[in-house]
């Protein structure tokens, strides 16, 4: 149960008082001049995106939206009573085996749009009565969500914003974001990088995790709700229980209580199942559900870290 420190009356999307200031015009000319050289995740491509030139994550100037609509099965602080507005995007910049999303992360899957077309998506999902904008796998498109943020605000989107990413995020590339995004949601998977770079392709990742939420905590700060109990601002920090990896979920949720705040809003989550490539044989230990057992140590493990905000 939360408690008055982190209510909320009433929370202005940040990125107004960047549009009256003309502030997001200059975020804006610096999503482009990213996109002309990308650096924007881990990856650091190095690739020109302007035109049709493609890096790790084969997405050149136009994000691929998957999908888009209200989700209600977000944690409840997002969905609350009409939905989370979710535009999932294509293209996921880690590789995970067991990616329960594959069709979508690992494919073109949906159209190349332009920020005026994701901006007219936000304006959709806000016109019925989504309670947040929330961007799902944005960390390779960045610079887009940048330039259809700016475009919706212009055009009178007044709903929170929520990064809901992997934490492969950069920390440079967040900084762009400050003020733009008013959640972060991001979903801490790995503490060794011998397992990230088995199971997502990524051997830096939880460094790389790691300094970005000390950004995304640094912008942002704890988790805040409104009287009706819904996500304003802060960060929201999933961790995803998987079989065998106990050690490593102890250590995630130890780092957060040390690290961040003991106040750290955490889902612990219970639905991996083996998806993707988990049932093939290199995988065998993935290979099923995590036991009763080892999800009720993860949690244990959180209030043992002085965790004791869950969604």
């Amino acid at each position: 149960m939360d408690d008055d420190r982190f209510l909320v009356d009433d929370h202005r999307p940040a990125y107004l008082d960047l549009l009256e200031s003309g502030e997001l015009e200059a975020r804006a000319a610096a999503a482009e001049r990213l996109l002309a050289d990308c650096d924007a995740c881990p990856r650091d491509c190095r690739v020109d995106r302007t035109g049709d030139g493609t890096g790790e994550c084969r997405v050149g100037a136009r994000a691929r939206v998957a999908s888009a609509g209200p989700h209600h099965g977000e944690e409840g602080c997002l969905s609350g009573r009409r939905g989370s507005g979710t535009i999932f995007f294509a293209r996921c910049n880690l590789h995970c085996v067991f990616c329960q999303n594959r069709d979508i992360s690992q494919t073109d899957a949906g159209r190349p749009s332009t920020p005026a077309q994701i901006a007219d998506i936000m304006l959709e999902l806000q016109g019925w009565g989504c309670h947040n904008i929330n961007l799902v796998s944005p960390s390779h498109v960045a610079p887009q969500a940048v330039l259809a943020i700016r475009e919706a605000a212009g055009r009178e989107l007044r709903l929170p914003v929520v990064w809901n990413s992997n934490a492969y995020d950069d920390p440079d590339t967040l900084r762009l974001l400050e003020g733009l995004v008013d959640v972060y949601m991001p979903d801490f998977k790995f503490w060794e990088p011998a397992t990230a770079v088995r199971l997502c392709g990524a051997e830096d990742y939880p460094g790389r995790a790691r300094a970005a939420l000390r950004e995304m905590h640094r912008q942002v700060g704890d988790l805040k709700l409104d009287a009706a109990g819904l996500a304003r601002s802060g960060l929201l920090v999933r961790h995803l229980v998987m079989p065998g990896l106990g050690d490593e979920s102890a250590a995630i949720l130890r780092w957060l209580g040390e690290e961040l705040s003991v106040d750290t809003y955490v889902n612990v989550m219970e639905q991996y199942h083996p998806a993707h490539r988990a049932g093939d044989p290199p995988y065998a230990d993935i290979a099923r559900r995590p036991t009763a057992a080892e999800l009720a140590a993860a949690r244990n493990m959180a209030r043992n870290a002085g965790l004791w905000r869950f969604a």
